[in-house]
């Protein structure tokens, strides 16, 4: 398997499986509601996690939330609310979220606050080799004294210098610096620390949990939206790689940003689109195949249009599966390597997830086998393999689609009443016995309720309109 890695700019290819890798993927800031960027943040992570599982990785992966820091406190300052309020609040809904896009928690889920010593160590350490200073309570990195500085992405220092602002009541020694350590303003969260009662900057918090509770000093996978990589991510590195004197990740990927009708996302333009406004309108199933449905390191603009061919495209999922669902288990077991279309479409799904996850190459073969395996069906029972052949095709696709993809098939295949099933079953009868007035009564019966019966070689099946 391979994997773009942004420090690169080529793909690397991962050890073979199974190896242990240890994966680190930056979290939320809890100061609001999450929105459907960070939705796609968060599914393509705990895709990607679950699909190395699937070919035989050993992953642990660590997952953080940011519960101190500028955003939150001014929320608080906005709301009225206390600190702690604005932080329970949105924590909470974050993992509202998190249950209802069928997003699995990561192996860690470390807060900021409570990995603090730990922080206080790290710059200690930085100050000690000379990359940190104090500053009237503050604490700051020398980016100048780390040479690597601009290795992620791309830029010089000199140039970086051009486009920042300089404060003529500036604390830091230069420009470029950037905080390791804040000191409190009254009425703020803090703690105690040898410079002044204050709070970690957001930089530092990553770099010590991710080795913290990865347990090593050299990340297998560090990953984050492409918005991070400056400066969060390059200030990752620096303090990170200048205390240890170790690469800090092996390999950075990075997700695409997220436009609405091509336009940023922003309150002010009022089109700031929740997790929860999203799943009012659009099934999560609709929502995480519009996500796969582009590259990951590719930017996705969401449409209304969108969400409805995805739609559409998961009823051919679940159109498939009642057929499938109608057809008796199979007597005679079957191999993959005995169903050569199952099995080609197996090779293309996979060759396309191994390279780089690309998630929208392997969607168009899956849909490719939806209509192979229709095509199957309605081809009717050549040999007594047809059951096992059938059910071996839906079983592979839910591999993907639930096990690595998290869709929620079951609700989206939804059973029969029993009066309905009286109907569809009265239906296959009468036409054995070619009572065909009574069998187009039966369909244009279940035809009102909902229900669309089809007749092809293979006998009738079923689906839901």
């Amino acid at each position: 398997m391979e994997l773009y890695n942004s420090l690169t700019k080529n793909r690397q290819a991962l050890p073979d499986a199974p190896v242990k890798i240890n994966m680190y993927s930056c979290g939320v800031t809890v100061y609001d509601k999450c929105h459907i960027g960070h939705a796609r943040s968060l599914y393509t992570f705990d895709a990607l996690v679950k699909y190395l599982r699937y070919r035989g990785y050993d992953v642990k992966f660590v997952r953080n939330i940011t519960d101190v820091d500028d955003k939150i406190i001014g929320k608080a300052n906005q709301t009225g609310q206390t600190f702690d309020a604005v932080v329970k609040e949105n924590i909470d809904l974050y993992y509202k979220d998190m249950a209802d896009l069928g997003v699995s928690p990561a192996d860690v889920e470390p807060r900021a606050t409570e990995n603090i010593p730990l922080m206080i160590a790290h710059i200690e350490g930085l100050i000690g080799k000379g990359h940190a200073y104090a500053s009237e309570g503050d604490v700051y990195f020398r980016v100048r004294s780390f040479p690597g500085y601009g290795k992620l992405s791309g830029q010089s220092v000199d140039k970086m210098l051009e486009g920042v602002r300089i404060d003529k009541d500036e604390k830091k020694e230069d420009p470029l610096d950037f905080a390791l350590w804040k000191k409190a303003k009254p009425g703020e969260p803090s703690w105690p620390s040898p410079w002044s009662e204050g709070r970690p900057g957001w930089h530092i918090e990553c770099s010590c949990m991710s080795i913290k509770h990865l347990g090593t000093e050299t990340l297998d996978i560090h990953a984050g939206g492409r918005d991070l990589i400056f400066p969060h991510h390059e200030n990752e590195i620096a303090q990170a790689e200048a205390l240890t004197g170790k690469t800090f990740a092996k390999l950075w990927i990075h997700h695409g940003l997220l436009t609405i009708n091509s336009q940023k996302m922003s309150k002010s333009l009022g089109n700031f689109i929740t997790v929860q406004d999203a799943l009012k309108k659009h099934t999560v199933n609709a929502l995480k195949l519009f996500f796969l449905s582009t590259h990951y390191a590719s930017s996705i603009d969401y449409t209304e249009d969108k969400l409805g061919d995805m739609e559409k495209g998961m009823a051919k999922f679940k159109n498939l599966f009642v057929k499938i669902k109608s057809i008796p288990e199979p007597q005679l077991a079957v191999r993959m390597d005995e169903v050569e279309f199952v099995l080609d479409a197996k090779e293309k799904i996979l060759q396309a997830l191994d390279a780089d996850f690309n998630t929208a190459l392997a969607l168009g073969h899956i849909f490719d086998l939806v209509t192979a395996t229709n095509r199957f069906i309605d081809d009717g029972k050549q040999d007594d393999y047809f059951e096992g052949s059938v059910h071996l095709a839906g079983k592979f696709l839910r591999e993907i689609l639930e096990s690595i993809w998290g869709m929620k098939l079951e609700e989206a295949v939804s059973g029969l009443s029993a009066e309905d099933e009286a109907f569809v079953n009265e239906r296959a009868q009468v036409r054995k016995a070619k009572d065909w007035k009574r069998s187009d009564e039966l369909r244009d019966l279940l035809k009102a309720r909902g229900i669309l019966v089809e007749d092809g070689k293979s006998g009738q099946t079923w689906r839901r309109s």
